[in-house]
């Protein structure tokens, strides 16, 4: 197994796990910005108010995208596992 090779998995792996990730993150930085601002203007510093507003958008983008992100993990992974014995020579 050469550099390029073991180069080209792991660019494979990071990028499929920042498509799975950043609409997820995405979401909650926006949620977050929000919400931050929505403090800021109204001098409410309730703690709790940033986390349910978040979690209720995390749940709805992964509900939404879950699985669309399953089946791309699994394609991925599948094509990982075929290429096994290539990579045994």
């Amino acid at each position: 197994m050469s550099i390029g090779v073991i180069i080209s998995l792991m660019r494979g792996a990071v990028t499929e796990v920042i498509s799975l990730v950043a609409p997820v993150l995405g979401l909650a930085l926006i949620v977050g910005l929000i919400v931050a601002i929505f403090q800021a203007t109204t001098s409410i510093q309730e703690q709790t108010l940033t986390f349910f507003p978040k979690l209720i958008a995390i749940m709805l983008v992964l509900g939404l995208l879950g699985g669309a992100m399953f089946n791309s993990l699994g394609q991925f992974t599948i094509q990982l596992f075929s290429r096994i014995p290539d990579l045994a020579k």
